[in-house]
């Protein structure tokens, strides 16, 4: 999309969409691709709220001059290069542009492009800017999910420019907007990126929401993902109940196995849940399955189950990375079952039950320990584990 996407009639979309990054932060996989939304209001006084990567560049500046030959402002809401990555090349096409952040803002610009304090234009909460027939107001957000975060919502078109918040993986391929774009699949990709970035910070998310509860919202405008016109609350209350771990009935189950035997107790415990009438039953081998999409789940669904083999008297490297992450993220109000296998030193699930006893989620019984492979005995116990976790929503 090469041109300039009105929002209304002086405030525009001039983002780009990336199908080129593989791995997001180099971690997160990008299979469909990913939008930098970025904006401009042309009153005035033009402000650009946030910038893009600086791979994308060329058409940001473009899609500027398309609207305006002058930027007076740069508002800063998020200081991750994929959102400030243009601002130092802005700077100097504009050099007279004042650049808009808080306290923390300084520095992280300062040390990512070198820019004089004296083009630094410090804003406290709730402060608010004139451009002329737009007002912008700026509310802080810290740890949502940086320390410098921040907000900025227009007055007269009560539009809430969030940053990082509410957005999603995925690019805005022709439409831009939550009335044009297929939302069932941005949920998914915005529960992924939540689930992935933002899910540590869901009690700085709560404040944030009460932070901005009295706002009369009427779009919400991220840096990534659709813009939502028609129906803002939709994102809003889906961010509500991810950041407060509320659940949907279904059962994540995540495996590791060298050989296949803890593999067949992972079969053997989904066939349980489903006799118990459990629909979404979701089976990943940590192996194959990436953690970003395995966190998707874990983050959706009730039920969490957990098995390991043992690797070198320790849990499996892949499952070990989980089950750290999950302790990162403070994962609770989980029911949360484990098991696991051996051949000459346990370990795994030694280390899945201490995970499990830390608290914050209901830890359900039988813990299933197996040596080689499993019996009919174990396969029974497996069963009342399924049956268990069922019963236990």
């Amino acid at each position: 999309m090469d041109n300039p996407i009105a929002i209304t009639d002086k405030i525009y979309w001039i983002g780009s969409n990336d199908l080129e990054t593989e791995l997001f932060e180099a971690i997160w996989p990008l299979p469909q691709g990913v939008s930098y939304n970025t904006y401009i209001i042309n009153d005035e006084k033009v402000a650009v709220i946030d910038t893009l990567k600086k791979n994308y560049l060329p058409q940001f500046i473009d899609k500027i001059l398309s609207i305006t030959q002058k930027v007076d402002y740069l508002v800063v809401n998020h200081m991750e290069p994929d959102h400030s990555g243009a601002m130092k090349i802005l700077h100097k096409i504009f050099p007279n542009m004042k650049i808009i952040g808080n306290k923390k803002t300084v520095d992280y610009i300062k040390g990512f492009y070198r820019i004089d304090e004296k083009d630094i234009k410090v804003i406290e909460d709730g402060e608010t800017l004139e451009l002329g027939e737009h007002t912008l107001q700026f509310f802080l957000t810290p740890m949502v999910h940086w320390p410098e975060t921040m907000v900025t919502y227009e007055k007269s078109n009560r539009i809430l420019f969030s940053g990082d918040a509410f957005g999603g993986f995925g690019t805005l391929n022709g439409g831009i907007f939550d009335d044009e774009v297929d939302l069932n699949y941005f949920e998914n990709e915005i529960l992924r990126y939540f689930s992935n970035i933002v899910a540590k910070y869901s009690p700085m998310v709560q404040k944030a929401l009460a932070r901005l509860k009295d706002l009369d919202i009427k779009i919400i405008a991220a840096t990534h993902g659709p813009i939502f016109r028609e129906n803002p609350s939709y994102i809003v209350n889906l961010y509500d109940r991810w950041s407060r771990q509320e659940t949907e009935r279904g059962v994540v189950i995540v495996y590791a196995s060298m050989y296949g035997n803890t593999q067949k107790m992972a079969e053997a415990v989904a066939r349980a849940l489903a006799r118990e009438g459990v629909e979404r039953i979701r089976l990943h081998n940590i192996s194959k399955s990436h953690l970003s999409f395995v966190l998707t789940d874990v983050w959706r669904f009730r039920g969490l189950i957990l098995g390991s083999c043992t690797y070198n008297t320790r849990l499996f490297p892949p499952m070990e990375m989980l089950v750290r992450t999950l302790e990162n993220d403070n994962l609770k109000n989980r029911v949360l079952g484990v098991f696991g296998s051996y051949s000459w030193s346990g370990g795994a699930v030694k280390e899945l039950k201490a995970f499990a006893e830390k608290g914050g989620s209901e830890f359900i019984q039988p813990v299933v320990e197996i040596r080689h492979s499993p019996a009919a005995e174990d396969y029974e116990q497996l069963r009342v584990l399924g049956k268990n976790i069922a019963a236990a929503f």
